[in-house]
């Protein structure tokens, strides 16, 4: 007996979601239609509502329900530093942190030749456009330390560079609360050569 082409159109769905494999898909499918089929409805409903409501703010490009997001309207906010992330989530995660009132520019993406995605598909004139504002004095590259994430950085870096900006990256190494016995050597080295004078 097969399975009914939407519950397998359902599964196929689900694997779209980052770590989740076929098995994990399919787990998830019956759990939502066998135990919790008012949580299927929420969930079905609420990304309903944010594919409808939700764009990309004009000036930082995260998400967002209005033409520019509240965080670029806020005048609170430092408009000289311009914080530069690979996605939404590490915005999120800069701000937690409660050590930055800048704005921000959200690539959504990284610069990976092995996917086929180069500085045009990241659409870099729009953040050059962007940080060419007249206000910006600096411009913080907060890419994540992979290979990808450096190949972007070294990339902004050229091109900001290049047209005069002041460019800085968000330093590496030990964990606040790490204990030295505990790091990776290529961590703690990075730490080492990244040291400042007290």
């Amino acid at each position: 007996m097969s399975t009914p082409s939407s519950l397998e159109a359902l599964i196929e769905a689900l694997r779209c979601l980052p770590g989740v494999g076929p098995k994990s898909a399919r787990r998830m499918a019956y759990h939502l239609l066998q135990r919790d089929r008012s949580g299927a409805q929420h969930l079905a409903d609420a990304l309903r509502q944010a594919l409808r409501v939700l764009r990309h703010c004009q000036r930082c490009n995260t998400f967002s329900e209005a033409e520019i997001c509240d965080r670029c309207l806020s005048p609170r906010r430092d408009p000289s530093l311009l914080c530069v992330v690979e996605t939404a989530i590490d915005l999120n995660m800069m701000e937690q942190t409660q050590a930055y009132s800048g704005l921000y520019y959200v690539l959504m993406g990284r610069v990976s030749p092995l996917d086929g995605i180069g500085p045009r598909e990241l659409h870099l004139d729009r953040l050059l456009a962007r940080a060419s504002d007249g206000v910006v004095r600096e411009v913080i590259l907060a890419t994540n330390f992979t290979n990808e994430g450096e190949v972007t950085a070294h990339t902004l870096e050229e091109m900001l560079k290049g047209r005069g900006f002041r460019v800085s990256r968000i330093a590496r190494g030990v964990p606040v609360g790490g204990e030295l016995e505990y790091i990776d050597s290529g961590t703690l080295a990075q730490a080492m050569r990244e040291r400042k004078s007290f």
